[in-house]
């Protein structure tokens, strides 16, 4: 059974849009998305629009049990790549035409967002009439006005709103960001969920998420959100007490998760933390930049009860240095040591694939588990995550490929060195499709419509393989994120070279193209 607070529950008749937000994942994962939290209290804050949540695998939403069918909009806040066939799902089982150019002004619009939307919209491109590139809050005003002011399932209305991919005009879409984190949407009263079933108990359950920062220019080639969302915003400290604050007035929780793409990146960190201990709060966060972590830092979640801290070294220190993830193995081991010292619990996340990765490598990353779990007093208090490295669009990996046989053999060679130890492993055909949804193009949606009557061969799925080579014309090029091509491209030469770009933050800018600053 779940109950819910803080609902918002509106006459239909007394509205002049319905509005599903549909989340193509488990209630878990949906109420867990902070953006998903954002837009449905944003919107709802207008008298004149009541949005309900639709969470997969329903189609009827929460509020009122409303099927989907007879909303005027459904937005899709598109999070993971596989969640593409859940989507598809939704809209058959909603009895909603699959195909964008089927539906008629019967139909609801149907229209996505989130990252997975942003950085590649063209495999389902033939089912979503309009994509949001880039964050939700800032754009969907406008599309929501736009629709009340005119025919809102005429298209051409929507070309002029900036951040709006339309598939049908295929136009050139600019990233619409927050350019200021204390003007952004920060929710004060937020949806409070109580369920004895496990799907419906979120991850940050009884916490109030804080929105600390959006984007990370650390530079990570490998990570999308690196490029996506620069540059780095941060919301001021005695902002976030605030806000905090009258979380707690407003629903009496005493505890908070700091959220952002780099938390131990923000400015204010201490400040930050030793205030809201001041006030009496419990503090955790989701995961820490290892090169940020400090014994004090450390020192001051262990107080706050956190008990268990995630690491992301990703793997031996050479191939760190060919991804851009300026960390020494002398600084891993002390991160490492600290906590141990302070009887935290340990996840960490490695990366198989990497472009130049050898079998010796593979080997050193096996010693390199094995080391970190024997400097804890139990190994099992040492949980190990692996991963295939999954290349991304508007990133330097954008024009590499995926090698799912050599990635299936390095993932059996390091189970098989370490089956005493707590570890796990992403399934490496997962990962080949999760690359095609990635960088592929229009016609992987053939094979994601195909999937809702028969499950899609590996033969299939490798015959979707993308081969693109720098210089290409990608499946996204009309998609500006506000990086350019040009310092992707000598970012990608660098990878190949092991050769490390400075954080930006700390040295002479890059001209990356995402803000107004000096010349690499």
């Amino acid at each position: 059974m779940l109950y819910e607070k803080n609902l918002f529950m509106k006459n239909h008749k007394q509205v002049d849009i319905r509005f599903g937000l549909a989340y193509p994942n488990i209630y878990r994962t949906a109420m867990s998305s902070l953006g998903f939290n954002i837009l449905y209290n944003q919107i709802n804050e207008r008298e004149n629009i009541w949005c309900e949540r639709i969470i997969y695998p329903n189609t009827k939403s929460i509020e009122s049990n409303t099927p989907s069918r007879y909303f005027d909009i459904i937005s899709f806040t598109l999070q993971f790549e596989e969640d593409y066939f859940n989507v598809l799902e939704m809209l058959k089982n909603a009895e909603i035409p699959l195909k964008r150019e089927n539906r008629t002004k019967e139909d609801p619009l149907i229209i996505a967002g989130g990252p997975c939307a942003t950085a590649n919209p063209l495999p389902l491109s033939d089912y979503i009439d309009i994509f949001v590139i880039g964050e939700g809050e800032k754009t969907i005003e406008k599309l929501l006005n736009r629709y009340i002011e005119t025919d809102g399932r005429d298209l051409k209305n929507y070309l002029d709103i900036e951040g709006l991919y339309i598939s049908e005009f295929n136009n050139k879409a600019k990233i619409a960001l927050v350019d200021d984190m204390n003007e952004a949407y920060h929710i004060t009263e937020p949806i409070l969920s109580k369920s004895d079933d496990e799907d419906y108990q979120t991850i940050f359950n009884n916490s109030i998420m804080l929105n600390v920062s959006r984007g990370c220019t650390r530079g990570c080639r490998f990570c999308m959100a690196s490029y996506l969302y620069r540059p780095m915003r941060e919301t001021d400290y005695d902002k976030l007490i605030e806000v905090a604050i009258e979380n707690r007035k407003n629903t009496g929780l005493n505890k908070v998760t700091l959220i952002g793409a780099a938390v131990s990146d923000y400015g204010e960190l201490t400040n930050l933390t030793e205030g809201l201990e001041r006030e009496g709060f419990q503090i955790s966060t989701p995961s820490l930049r290892i090169e940020s972590i400090t014994k004090e830092t450390l020192e001051t979640l262990k107080r706050s009860g956190l008990k268990t801290i995630t690491l992301a070294p990703e793997s031996i220190e050479k191939l760190r240095k060919a991804i851009n993830k300026d960390i020494s193995d002398e600084k891993i081991f002390t991160v490492i040591k600290d906590a141990v010292d302070l009887n935290f619990k340990i996840k960490l996340y490695f990366l198989v694939g990497i472009p130049g990765e050898s079998d010796e490598d593979i080997e050193k990353l096996v010693e390199y588990m094995k080391r970190i779990a024997n400097m804890h007093t139990s190994i099992r208090n040492v949980k190990f995550s692996v991963n295939p490295l999954i290349p991304k669009p508007h990133t330097p990996l954008q024009w590499e490929t995926y090698n799912f046989k050599d990635v299936k053999n390095k993932i059996r060679y390091i189970k098989r060195e370490m089956k005493k130890y707590n570890i796990k492993f992403e399934s490496p055909k997962k990962g080949l499709v999760q690359y095609i949804l990635s960088c592929g193009n229009s016609d992987v949606g053939a094979i994601i419509e195909k999937s809702l009557t028969k499950k899609p061969t590996l033969k299939e799925w490798k015959e979707l393989i993308p081969n693109y080579n720098v210089g290409d014309e990608l499946p996204w090029s009309n998609i500006d994120v506000g990086v350019n091509e040009r310092f992707l491209k000598i970012e990608n030469r660098r990878l190949k070279n092991l050769k490390q770009t400075p954080w930006c933050e700390t040295s002479p800018c890059y001209n990356c193209g995402s803000c107004e600053k000096g010349n690499y």
